[in-house]
């Protein structure tokens, strides 16, 4: 396995955005069967080690592709655009106002008449918010605009965390009642 190959390589798959997901789980299982550490059990430390780094590659490859935001992030570091931490310009102001409410709403939500309710309206536009920024990360991306994809990226950090958060506050409140 070459490990500097990008992952779209690795898989055999176009790089971009739009994925096959049925072919790159494909790809994914037949190439687990050829480079899984148990294939080399009775090899040499040295292939046994190889096969454990090959593995850890294949599986984090597979993940970054089959995840809409990190293969997005993915896209970007071929390009040479950090997401990360690294990437530190300021986010809309609108934006960050909109994430503010929506945590105070999130915050408020179990003293709702019916918090379950307000969750899922909350999950809702929270997927709908998720939905645009991808559609603009796309365009972006496809048109050459990897400041605004970048930015379209961070969007979506934001709302992913937003969507763990609004889960693991039903699961609580599942528990209470």
């Amino acid at each position: 396995m070459n490990l500097s190959q990008n992952y779209f390589d690795l898989f055999g798959l176009d790089v971009g955005f739009s994925i096959d997901r049925a072919a790159l789980d494909t790809a994914f299982r037949e190439l687990q069967k050829e480079y899984h550490p148990d294939r080399f059990a009775h090899k040499s430390d040295a292939e046994q080690r190889k096969a454990v780094q090959n593995s850890t590659h294949l599986n984090t490859a597979y993940d970054a592709l089959k995840s809409p935001l990190l293969r997005a992030q993915y896209l970007l570091s071929l390009q040479g655009v950090p997401t990360g931490e690294e990437s530190r310009k300021q986010l809309p102001i609108d934006f960050l106002m909109q994430q503010m409410e929506l945590r105070e709403a999130l915050a408020g939500a179990p003293e709702a008449a019916d918090p379950f309710v307000t969750l899922e309206s909350l999950e809702s536009q929270t997927v709908e918010l998720e939905k645009e920024s991808f559609d603009v990360f796309q365009a972006a991306y496809l048109g050459g605009d990897l400041e605004l994809a970048e930015e379209s990226v961070r969007k979506l950090q934001f709302l992913k965390k937003l969507l763990s958060e609004i889960e693991a506050m039903e699961d609580r409140l599942d528990e209470e009642f």
